[in-house]
């Protein structure tokens, strides 16, 4: 009788460390507030250690959220590593759309970064002193507007105390983005 428990203990341990699920992986770096995308992430079967892992079969859902910690390549991905966009718009927040030309952003500007944005005043203005208006918004969502590549659309998310003068400047063209690097 002890044996017979003995083998059946063994062969529970042995079929239980061989179960495996299917979650997913990243493969390229994603940095906190950029969008996670589908080229980004494979499947890898591990074995199942009672980690709550994101299963592959929830990709879709997933390839539409934000890093909310750095990732690196290899990293297994938890919900707790992700965010949605709309967490960041929340009762005292606004989202402001602009059309920005050239110059009034810097090159390669993503969904996902942090910016300064900035007042700039025009020729005719009496007071010619630029000014920040908000110190670090959400680029939530880029988008080029025409094939020639301007204007290019920008979401951002700001204080809504803020909003209406970054929208009315805007209106002017005198809104121009300046990227943080590393800023949250």
């Amino acid at each position: 009788m002890l044996i017979l428990g003995g083998t059946s203990v063994t062969i529970a341990l042995i079929l239980h460390g061989n179960a495996r699920v299917s979650a997913i992986r990243i493969t390229q770096q994603v940095t906190p507030g950029q969008p996670l995308s589908r080229a980004g992430l494979e499947e890898v079967r591990i074995a199942d250690t009672g980690i709550s892992y994101l299963p592959w079969s929830q990709r879709a859902t997933y390839a539409q959220r934000l890093a909310s910690v750095t990732l690196l390549p290899g990293t297994l991905l938890t919900d707790e590593m992700t965010a949605t966009a709309s967490e960041e718009l929340i009762p005292g927040k606004a989202r402001v759309g602009l059309a920005l030309k050239s110059g009034q952003f810097p090159a390669e500007l993503d969904s996902g970064q942090r910016v300064q944005v900035v007042y700039l005043p025009g020729q005719d203005s009496i007071d010619r002193k630029s000014t920040v208006l908000a110190q670090s918004a959400l680029v939530e969502a880029v988008k080029v507007a025409s094939s020639r590549g301007l204007p290019l659309l920008v979401n951002v998310i700001v204080d809504s105390t803020v909003s209406p003068r970054i929208a009315a400047y805007a209106s002017n063209g005198q809104i121009v983005l300046a990227y943080l690097p590393g800023a949250r």
